[in-house]
């Protein structure tokens, strides 16, 4: 006598990542299918190539689901996987965790995994921890500062940084005083994001144009351009013409070219006087500029 078999669902590798394939394509597919098209996502991780991987996290990172959550925790913590793509899944942690109502037990998990041997997972499981109103993560991620590993250091400051606490910007002077160059650099390019802090930020940048160091004086250059008004700083400019590094002095030269036309007119001797300078990114910058000023020191009626 022939007993009745039951017949087992199985869905083959090539199926699922057809299908999820077909949602990565059409975000209105995916939303219309959307209870059935993230078990198949989520099934489909185990399968895909790198590029469909991260589009697949990309897409699932916006839902605070508990699955979803646990699948990014562990394919951040798993040493088989690709680098990249382990960095992708802590970084969308930390955009669907906030969102997530029971999530305490998955934070837990990432502080401890602050402490994990491996530099890796200290790294993805701090950015994991960065984001508004995470104050439980404040103190470990603050002895990541002090780690071993420099890349762990830096994403300690990007994910304080995240926590938008102006508290936190005192410390990160300390440290932009006394932690290695390469943190020093990381800190610079996140102070501006402490917006509260606006004219004290605006001071440490133009206090670090006269830094030892070449890298720190550009990217204080760099950075004041971009939350100041460059009329407002254009003596400390027109000192950085004199350094001895060109990059900085063509950048010197861009950001004195953003001022208005007749602040331009103004300077034209000091920017006819770096048509001789040795480099030739600064003699094109300058020359940019004084042909901006044409219209208005050369001005002539029309008939």
């Amino acid at each position: 006598m022939m007993t009745k078999r039951k017949v087992i669902d199985f869905e083959s590798p090539e199926r699922l990542l057809e299908k999820a394939g077909r949602y990565i394509e059409s975000m209105e597919l995916f939303f219309q299918e959307k209870d059935r098209a993230i078990p198949v996502l989520l099934k489909a991780l185990k399968y895909a190539h790198n590029k469909l991987k991260r589009n697949i996290i990309l897409l699932l990172g916006g839902f605070a689901k508990q699955e979803v959550v646990w699948s990014l925790y562990q394919i951040m913590m798993d040493p088989q996987e690709d680098e990249e793509v382990r960095h992708f899944a802590s970084v969308q942690l930390s955009v669907t965790l906030p969102f997530l109502k029971e999530r305490q037990i998955l934070i837990d998990k990432l502080l401890g995994a602050l402490k994990h041997y491996d530099p890796e997972v200290r790294m993805n499981a701090a950015f994991a921890l960065g984001w508004e109103g995470n104050a439980q993560a404040a103190i470990p991620l603050i002895e990541l500062l002090y780690d071993t590993d420099i890349q762990v250091q830096q994403t300690a400051v990007n994910a304080l940084s995240n926590f938008r606490d102006d508290r936190i910007f005192n410390l990160m002077l300390e440290r932009l005083q006394h932690g290695p160059l390469e943190q020093q650099r990381c800190i610079l390019y996140n102070l501006w994001r402490f917006y509260g802090k606006h004219r004290e930020v605006e001071a440490v940048y133009s206090q670090y144009l006269k830094h030892r160091d070449a890298d720190l004086r550009l990217d204080a250059l760099v950075l004041l351009g971009l939350i100041a008004r460059p009329e407002t700083h254009l003596a400390a400019y027109l000192k950085c013409l004199k350094d001895s590094n060109p990059r900085i002095r063509a950048m010197a030269l861009k950001q004195i070219g953003v001022a208005g036309l007749e602040k331009l007119a103004g300077l034209k001797d000091e920017i006819k006087a770096m048509l001789s300078d040795s480099d030739m990114e600064v003699k094109q910058a300058a020359i940019k500029i004084l042909k901006k000023c044409e219209p208005v020191t050369n001005l002539r009626p029309k008939f």
